[in-house]
Formats: C-alpha cells, sequence, structure tokens
C-alpha cells in the first residue's frame, strides 16, 4: 500500500473512537520486551557463541610436507583476503543495523507524539463536553423560561378572545 493510499484510507474513514476511560490498557510486557528478531543476541537468547576455525587444531608436535606448507600457505593468503573483506562487510552491517536504530527510533518517537497528541486531544473534547454539561441546567432554565413566556401569551390570547365573545 503506497503512502498515498495509506493517507486516503485513514482520512477518509470516520472510525469510531474507544479510547480507555476506567485507566486500563493492552499494553503487554511480552510484546514490548519481544526481540525484533528471533535471532538477536538478548541475555535471554545468547546465542550459539560459535566460532570460525578453518585449519584443524594441531595438537602435537609434527612436520610438514613441502605439499602441506605450500597448501596452507595459499590457503593462508585467500584466508587473509577473506578476513579483510569480512571485516568490511561486517563494518556495513553495523552501519545498516545503526541506520536501522535511528529509523526505529524516530518510528518510536513519532508513534509517542501522536499517542500524546491523542490525549491532548481527548483532554479538550472532554473538556468541552464538560462545560456543556454545565451549560445544561442554564438551557433548562432558558426553556421553562420561553414555556412560560409562551403558556403567558396563550393566557394572555385566551382571555382577549374570551372578552370579545
Amino acid at each position: 500500500m503506497g503512502f498515498m493510499t495509506l493517507i486516503g484510507s485513514v482520512f477518509g474513514s470516520k472510525k469510531a473512537l474507544s479510547p480507555s476511560d476506567d485507566g486500563g490498557h493492552n499494553i503487554k510486557k511480552n510484546t514490548v520486551m519481544s526481540p525484533t528478531d528471533d535471532r538477536v543476541p538478548t541475555p535471554k537468547n545468547p546465542g550459539n557463541f560459535s566460532s570460525i576455525r578453518t585449519a584443524p587444531v594441531v595438537t602435537d608436535p609434527r612436520y610438514f610436507s613441502r605439499q602441506e606448507s605450500s597448501a596452507l600457505c595459499q590457503l593462508a593468503t585467500k584466508k587473509e583476503s577473506e578476513a579483510k573483506h569480512s571485516k568490511k562487510a561486517y563494518k556495513a552491517l553495523k552501519r545498516i543495523d545503526n541506520a536501522d536504530v535511528t529509523v526505529h527510533k524516530a518510528h518510536r518517537s513519532y508513534e509517542s507524539k501522536l499517542a500524546t497528541n491523542e490525549l491532548e486531544k481527548v483532554e479538550s473534547n472532554a473538556r468541552h463536553a464538560r462545560k456543556l454539561h454545565g451549560l445544561r441546567p442554564e438551557y433548562v432554565e432558558v426553556g421553562v423560561g420561553l414555556e412560560t413566556a409562551d403558556k403567558n401569551a396563550n393566557d394572555a390570547i385566551a382571555a382577549i378572545k374570551a372578552g370579545l365573545r
């Protein structure tokens, strides 16, 4: 869904609001505390502490042949190059994740501001509603006055009509 379609669907619909008026909430700790990915290391999910080992560990002293030495030297050169590229790749991955954090924090800040603004709007509505409730007795008083005036006028008209007959 495109951004403008989203805007149209949000502003085009008249959805009834149902704000909480009893202090309740629907904020679940498990939802708030859940990781953004199940593979992210956390204290509850420390990972497997795996490592990398290209060549086997030589546990005892030994002699190497010319072919073994040559193959190990070639492998070492290859692994040094791969290590250099891996280091750059991990650095790039960290930069990408840092950017993700920036966007995540900006979005949560936006959502927090929306929530705060929504509360201010609801508070404003409540103040207005309280003011209107406060006016109800005055409206009743005005209404009773009008009914009394109408009755008095009708009585006067009836008396005039009765006098003319």
